[in-house]
């Protein structure tokens, strides 16, 4: 892969969330956030080839939202998928290799792991954050850990919103 971003760092990881948290600030409209925040975190992560939201609709299907990377699915069926398996479950879901991984959907087919966690606005699920990428095994605990971390400012960020 053609990467011109460095290996991610521990000290970028850690500034994540605070990134995410700065950039927000004064800032109440939902687009321009998400699209700042897929921006951030696709720049801040080497080895990932999409970093993005899918919005919940009320059928419980979700739907394409701000992102960085390759175009992706538009509309996914309610709990297909790895990002249906994470809203199904409500917790983040680790994906070592999607092709082992039952109802995966195979928007991009570069895509080899990822990693996908819920996000609430308000109380209520709102739709997810999902990073992919082309090496399998690709999110540790490292990542995990300062994703879900970034995911909490961005739901603080999604309050603000109007």
């Amino acid at each position: 892969m053609d990467d011109h971003r460095a290996d991610t760092d521990n000290t970028e990881l850690s500034l994540l969330a605070e990134t995410v948290r700065a950039i927000s600030e004064g800032v109440t409209d939902e687009v321009a956030d998400l699209a700042n925040f897929s921006a951030v975190i696709f720049g801040a992560l080497d080895r990932v080839n999409w970093a993005g939201f899918y919005r919940l609709l009320p059928d419980g299907a979700l739907l394409l939202g701000p992102f960085q990377g390759r175009p992706a699915c538009i509309r996914l069926d309610a709990g297909k998928g790895v990002c249906g398996a994470a809203v199904v479950r409500g917790e983040t879901v680790v994906v070592d290799d999607v092709h082992a991984f039952p109802g995966h959907i195979a928007c991009d087919s570069a895509s080899r792991s990822e990693i996908v966690i819920p996000l609430s606005r308000k109380g209520v699920l709102w739709g997810v954050l999902d990073i992919d990428s082309p090496v399998e095994a690709r999110f540790g605990d490292a990542e995990r850990t300062a994703l879900e971390a970034a995911a909490r400012e961005i739901e603080a960020a999604l309050e603000r919103c109007e």
